[in-house]
């Protein structure tokens, strides 16, 4: 095995929640590695909207402008009857008094990671080894070796610091001993990409369909016509019919007669789970790794994006001396709680209305709401403040 190498910072990750670490530790000087097991940024159909109040704090990373640039606003959301064909818009302008970015921003989330490497790619003290599958991770009381398999070859890296950012399965949560708490959906979400022209046929960019057989999300990903279909089926759907199912899907519930021009999908189970803690001595968590919830709200990557901010800022201060460890410990309370109380919650419900609604009388109470909401701003800011109960403060101390 070749000699280790060691760095301040090694990030087992390189997604979006990993590469922003990496780029708000670089931007502090921080000595940073990220270890990603894929050779390339991976352009699986995942997250694709952020929400608002992420926001700000992504243009005070640097990186808001080129998203913007390479995607596109979104201005309102959509609900859809599927049934009734009954049309309720809800305006995100309502929050215009609160923030500069009254507005969520989509592009995938491939094309962020590509962002942030441009980034990173400005800073000597930050680099991203490709096609690294990390092993195992063990920690003592002044950091952590991890072994890693790198073009067939083992390496040892030493790290004073491990930030987990690989998901679900996450082998640093698993490192840290640290439960993942919570439970598994009964159904799995089949992500699609498609080319059609929706927007011919009168659909707004952002659209929840409403129905207990075809709930779906279904969102304009691109300005170019690219389309994100997002359906949810049993778990134990066989794989083997998956692309039937997808057309048989497509010709249900989109308009038109197609063709509709499959690109990619992914099928993947659903979670609401947490992790114990995100801090467990000198391994931490964010993203996926520390919390999982079902994509329907769109509070995901957008949970691990706030999770990386102030994670970033904590860290680096610890690093440099100017903050405690026990910051550490409150930015696992601190995101812990806000994804029990805020994020899985509004999760759910969302999910329950989308997919789920299958008792008339509750059905038309949730569409009353939604009318009210569409003709009442100030209802509809109370409404749009719920994302913004995912942000916590910073906790690095004020010079």
């Amino acid at each position: 095995m070749p000699s280790a190498a060691s760095h301040q910072v090694v990030i087992v990750g390189g997604g979006p929640v990993g590469l922003i670490n990496a780029l708000g530790l670089a931007r502090q000087g921080v000595d940073v590695i990220v270890l990603e097991r894929h050779a390339d940024v991976v352009p699986e159909p995942r997250a694709m909207t952020y929400h608002w109040a992420v926001l700000d704090g992504l243009a005070e990373l640097g990186i808001l402008e080129d998203m913007e640039a390479e995607g596109f606003r979104l201005h309102e959301m959509c609900y859809r009857v599927f049934r009734t064909g009954e049309v309720i818009r809800l305006g995100i302008d309502a929050v215009r008094h609160l923030t500069p970015y009254p507005y969520a921003v989509v592009l995938g989330q491939d094309q962020i990671s590509r962002i942030v490497l441009q980034h990173l790619a400005a800073f000597p003290n930050a680099s991203v080894q490709w096609s690294t599958e990390v092993i195992s991770v063990e920690q003592d009381g002044n950091g952590a070796t991890i072994r890693a398999r790198a073009s067939g070859q083992e390496i040892e890296i030493h790290a004073d610091w491990v930030i987990g950012a690989d998901g679900a399965r996450s082998l640093v949560r698993k490192a840290s001993e640290a439960d993942f708490v919570g439970f598994t959906w009964p159904e799995q979400f089949v992500a699609t990409n498609v080319r059609y022209d929706l927007g011919a046929h009168g659909w707004d960019d952002c659209n929840y369909l409403v129905d207990p057989e075809f709930g779906a999300v279904i969102a304009k990903v691109t300005s170019d016509g690219l389309w994100r279909v997002t359906f949810a089926e049993p778990a134990d759907s066989p794989m083997g019919s998956i692309e039937e199912r997808i057309e048989d899907f497509y010709r249900t519930v989109l308009p038109g007669t197609g063709p509709y021009n499959k690109t990619l999908h992914s099928v993947y189970r659903m979670h609401q789970r947490v992790a114990s803690s995100m801090r467990t001595g000198r391994l931490l968590l964010a993203g996926d790794a520390a919390h999982a919830t079902n994509p329907t709200n769109g509070f995901g990557l957008v949970s691990g994006m706030m999770d990386s901010l102030v994670l970033a800022d904590a860290l680096g201060a610890v690093i440099a001396g100017t903050a405690p460890q026990s910051v550490l410990d409150h930015y696992s309370d601190d995101r812990r709680r806000v994804f029990n109380e805020v994020a899985t919650p509004s999760s759910s419900e969302t999910k329950r209305l989308v997919f789920h609604s299958t008792d008339p009388e509750r059905l038309e109470s949730d569409l009353t709401r939604l009318r009210s909401l569409a003709a009442d701003p100030e209802m509809r800011v109370n409404q749009l403040m719920v994302g913004h109960g995912l942000l916590t403060p910073s906790l690095v101390p004020v010079p």
